[in-house]
């Protein structure tokens, strides 16, 4: 049962916690926790926060800066 509501959880919650968890090698159950404990203490504006991440990793392909094709500042 746990593991139908976590994985309803991750599909439905943009994955930014599990996108973060990947990048700093963490545990994404951590790093809910930490996101849960941060909200109570400051009254809910981290919610603003993961609304914000949630658009950009949605949206990233628009963010990303244009690569070029090579691979160091050497090949002109």
């Amino acid at each position: 049962m746990i593991n139908k509501i976590t994985s309803w959880f991750e599909r439905k919650a943009f994955g930014v916690c599990e996108w973060w968890g990947k990048k700093l090698g963490i545990s994404t159950t951590k790093i809910r926790m930490y996101f849960i404990y941060l909200t109570f203490f400051t009254a809910g504006s981290p919610v603003i926060l993961y609304f914000i991440m949630a658009f950009i990793l949605e949206h990233k392909k628009y963010f990303k800066p244009y690569r070029s094709k090579r691979k160091s500042v050497w090949d002109l």
